[in-house]
């Protein structure tokens, strides 16, 4: 017997769920971005949860609490003592320290790559949150990457529950569709240029190209984590944010945007 379309009802039953959870995680956002010192300690909480998520994900079983404590830990201290180039030298020192005492314990190859994408995201690319937010503009940088990026994923949700037709990559996310993609990326340029036109200091042609660039970013990461999700076996890296899954599911779209978006202000703002 063939299983019976969606309805429009319980096609969109989990939305009230997203959305109170999306009210929990604007007050939290609201009180990181208050201040830049806030701001270090969210991201490394923000580390320590993901790397958590991450080892859970990859199967390792050796003191997840521990050693995911240490990455949050140590990335406070070198985010609050260190400039950015520091940051980066003692950051990797840190990493290569971690994959020695994996590799001591002769975890596996699978693990052991894991465990080398988990350091990478945690301590090299969520950091450019931090640094967005020290820029002299930052709390308004800040605020504009992080919501362009996660409007863009609930803008490409809407766009493939309402016109969703056609998949883009069925192997990896079989619920992502070409026409969400597109039609989040087109609201995502809009957004970008009315955020930036109040938050940022370019022209709407700067504008469009950050817009376009978060965009097709953001859903490269959303893919990058569901391409881990399904190596793993798993729908979702954990259940800290109902509706939403764990704190990986709802930066996924960050790992490639916040480094890019660090880098494009960085370049810009030294023309």
């Amino acid at each position: 017997m063939k299983p019976e379309s969606p309805t429009p009802e319980n096609k969109f039953a989990d939305v009230p769920l997203r959305v109170k959870t999306w009210g929990y995680i604007i007050i939290a956002f609201s009180l990181a971005i208050s201040h830049p010192l806030a701001m270090k300690v969210f991201v490394s909480w923000i580390s320590f949860q993901c790397f958590f998520e991450f080892l859970r994900l990859f199967k390792v079983k050796t003191n997840l609490v521990f050693l995911s404590l240490v990455v949050g830990v140590s990335q406070f201290f070198l985010l609050y003592f260190m400039k950015d180039e520091d940051y980066f030298i003692y950051s990797a020192v840190l990493a290569a320290i971690f994959l020695l005492y994996f590799l001591i314990l002769k975890a596996s190859f699978q693990q052991l790559s894991g465990i080398g994408i988990a350091l990478m995201v945690c301590l090299f690319s969520f950091p450019h949150l931090a640094f967005i937010r020290d820029h002299d503009s930052g709390i308004y940088s800040i605020i504009f990457v992080v919501v362009v990026t996660e409007l863009n994923d609930v803008f490409q949700y809407l766009m493939g529950k309402f016109f969703g037709k056609h998949k883009i990559v069925p192997r990896i996310s079989p619920n992502k569709t070409l026409e969400g993609f597109l039609g989040g990326v087109f609201l995502t340029i809009i957004l970008s240029n009315i955020l930036g036109y109040f938050l940022l200091p370019f022209n709407i042609l700067i504008n469009t190209l950050i817009g376009l660039l978060l965009g097709v970013s953001g859903f490269f990461g959303d893919v990058f984590m569901s391409y881990l999700k399904r190596k793993a076996t798993v729908k979702d890296t954990g259940d800290l944010l109902p509706g939403h899954g764990g704190l990986l599911d709802r930066m996924d779209s960050l790992i490639f945007n916040a480094p890019l978006f660090f880098w494009i202000l960085t370049f810009l703002l030294k023309r």
